[in-house]
């Protein structure tokens, strides 16, 4: 699980494996594969960042080479 930071503030859990997309315009709107979307105040490159860093932590980066 990755930490988001929601629009009021409040810090929120997302599973990484299950985020379809994401798109800015200008908040960042995250669409997972069920259809939810959540709006988060996060940049993109963050997000990547902490889910690049998740990956690693779990050894899913060794299995992807």
């Amino acid at each position: 699980m990755i930490p988001v930071t929601k629009l009021d503030g409040t810090t929120y859990w997302i599973n990484p494996h299950m985020i379809e997309s994401m798109e800015q315009n200008p908040d960042l709107t995250v669409t997972f594969f069920s259809g939810k979307k959540i709006v988060i105040k996060d940049k993109p490159q963050e997000v990547i960042d902490r889910i690049v860093s998740y990956r690693r932590q779990i050894g899913v980066n060794a299995l992807e080479i």
